[in-house]
Parts: C-alpha cells; structure tokens; sequence
C-alpha cells in the first residue's frame, strides 16, 4: 500500500518553506526570514517563520502522508490538513478567542499557514513543570460547551447540521481512535507499548469481558453518535496557554461524534497529570478538573436557555438528562483514555517522564485502575469530584 499523495505535493524543508511564505505573498522576495522546524508531533511539519527586521512571524502547518512514528508504512491521508483548517475556522466562528488564527489554506500541498503562538506554552510542559493556569477551566469549560452546543442539533438548525457533517468525514483518523483508543489496549495487540512489570495489571484488562463490553458500548457510540462537531484528539498538548490566554489547537481528528468524547479527552488528561505527582500536590490539579466541568455544565445550560433550535428544550428534564448523559460519556471516555496512555501506542510524558522506576510504575499502575472504574462506575459518578484516584 503506497503512501497517498496529491499531485502537485511535495514536503517542505526550511528553505523551501521560506520559498513558499514569500511567493505566496506573505513577505516580501528581499525580506531576510529565518526559518525552524519546531513539530514534536508524529503528523506533520510545523514551521515557525520570522522576519528579523519586523519580528512579523508566522507558522506553516503541513501534514504528511505517514506517521513519522512509524514511517511510510504507515500512510495517511493529506485531507486531514483541510479538516483541520475547516475546523479551527468553525470553530472561530463560536470562540474566536480560543483557537489561533487561520490565514491560509493550501489543499495541494496539505499546508495551513496560521498565527504564530510560540511565545505560548503547551499545557501538557507547563503542567509538568509545576505551572499552574487559573484561567484554563474557565476558558475550556466555555470552549467546550460552545463548540459543541453550536455545533449540534440543540444550536445549529438541523438540516445545516447535517450538512456541515458531510464536510468532516474523516475516516482515516477516525480509524486511528477507533483502533488506538478503543481497541487495540485492550487486546494482545503489537501496537501496545508498556512495561513488563505492568503485565499482570495489563493481562487483568485483556480478560476483563465485563470492562470489554463497557469499552464495546463506548466506541459504539464513537461510531455512530454523530452529535456535535468534535475536535476529536483534545488533550493537554493541544492546548497553548499564557497566563492570561488559552489555544485550543491541531482538530486534524475533527469529525461529528458523541459530545462527551472532547470533554472526556480533556479531563483524563488532567487526571493523567494529577497521577504523576505526589498525592500532596494533586489538589490543584482535580481543582482545575471540577471547574473545566461545572464552567462547561453552566454555560451549556446559559446556551441551552436562550439559543436551543430544538422545541423539545422546554420540556421538564430534557436539559438534565442530556447533560447526565454527557457526563457519564465523558467519564467513560475518559478511562478509556487514560488506559491507552498507558499501556497503547500513544503514551503521554506526565507518566513516561517519572524517572525513578518505582513511582512511575505506581503511578501508571494508578492510571490503569483509574481508568477501569470511570469505565464501570460511569453512572455512579454524578460529578467529577467524586472521582477517586485510588
């Protein structure tokens, strides 16, 4: 199986990628730019451009046709760039304060040129290194809930929601959560990556048909709910924060699915986090956790009142059931992810960043549980506060 490619495409290097900002308008042909690749991810090149004399920046954004995990072996689709630029511009539409700005999009070479947000930071690095961002619930809690209520059929008039549906379909991404998230930890899968000394822990997963038929339910609904537009792959690192502003960046995973899956990824992620300190140091962390989820709770319920397209929103408990839903989703979801980041293809450095061998076994042994029961408890847990990490 050959690595899908356009006609027309070839990847950026640094100097080419200087070629491309000055003949598509963005500098002047004399102007003196200097140019880094700066992506850590495993799908794309990101390319930080700097004008010296003006400091004017921008970055290029180019998928691959590959996983750079892998390798060419592993192809995916170069569509995955227009989704995303789609994506943030949708997106822009509802809380244009939370996603950086799109400039232009090129379909050939499966490029975005967007603002720069270098002098941000990741979420997921400045948690790691102590930080704390008190604005982070707030400004997630409201992105949540704004994206996803104008994108479903409680805000978005019903047959323009089906339409703007049509434009995301993203099945090659789609196949990667489907497989990485939802399936393959849970199963003697190749493309597991863990410790042996997890393996009993592991093994206890992989014969668990009571967790198995949880999970089962759970990508069922990934598979078929196609509630709202999600971003599909929110988690700690595709968040850019400063202390007064939060990025929600890289939706290339958008596509329509079940609203509690973006809210789920986000408080694993947190939960993730929380895992890999001391239980003394915790406390902020399931702070920021309890108020992403009671921000997002009430202005889902501030946009419910006033903006609701549907007739049935007047009806008594339509409102609670749909957000009792939404959580108990969202805590599945959630132990979903935390298990596959521990044990599946895609770790995070919360966990793998644990020097000492004994606390981070501990700590993903921890994640492990933890994600066990949110899967189990879903409909015990009436708010993520009652959450217990051991």
């Amino acid at each position: 199986m050959g690595v899908p490619r356009l006609e027309g495409y070839y990847e950026l290097t640094e100097t080419t990628a200087i070629e491309y900002a000055k003949n598509t308008g963005f500098f002047e042909q004399s102007a003196a730019l200097d140019c880094e690749e700066i992506g850590d991810g495993n799908l794309n090149y990101v390319f930080h451009i700097v004008e010296r004399q003006s400091g004017i920046s921008i970055i290029i954004k180019q998928a691959l046709p590959y996983a750079k995990v892998v390798g060419e072996s592993w192809p995916l689709t170069l569509h995955r760039a227009t989704i995303e630029s789609n994506a943030l511009n949708v997106f822009a539409k509802f809380v244009p304060d939370f996603v950086p700005k799109v400039h232009f999009t090129d379909e050939v070479l499966a490029l975005t040129v967007m603002e720069d947000l270098s002098e941000f930071t990741i979420l997921r690095e400045g948690l790691i290194q102590g930080n704390r961002y008190p604005k982070i619930p707030e400004h997630i809690g409201t992105y949540l809930a704004k994206t996803l209520f104008y994108t479903s059929d409680f805000g978005l008039n019903q047959q323009e929601k089906k339409e703007l549906a049509g434009t995301f379909i993203n099945p090659e991404l789609c196949k990667i959560t489907e497989d990485l998230v939802f399936t393959d930890p849970f199963y003697d899968k190749d493309t597991n990556d863990f410790e042996e000394a997890l393996l009993e822990d592991v093994e206890a997963i992989w014969s668990n048909d009571v967790l198995k038929l949880e999970v089962a339910k759970l990508k069922k609904k990934f598979l078929t709910q196609g509630e709202a537009l999600l971003h599909g792959d929110l988690h700690t690192g595709s968040v850019f924060v400063t202390a007064d502003e939060t990025k929600v960046i890289d939706p290339e995973f958008a596509f329509y699915g079940p609203i509690g899956f973006d809210v789920g990824q986000f408080l694993a992620n947190l939960l993730l986090n929380a895992l890999s300190l001391p239980k003394s140091e915790q406390a902020p962390i399931l702070d920021d956790l309890n108020q992403t989820w009671d921000v997002f709770v009430n202005t889902f319920k501030t946009l419910w009142h006033e903006h609701n397209v549907e007739p049935y929103a007047e009806v008594n408990d339509y409102l609670n059931f749909t957000l009792t839903q939404i959580l108990q989703d969202s805590l599945g979801f959630a132990g979903c992810e935390l298990i596959r980041r521990t044990i599946g293809l895609a770790h995070v450095k919360d966990l793998d960043g644990i020097e000492n061998d004994e606390v981070r076994i501990a700590a993903k042994r921890q994640a492990l549980s933890l994600g066990r029961n949110l899967i189990l408890q879903k409909e015990h847990i009436t708010h993520p506060r009652y959450i217990r990490l051991y």
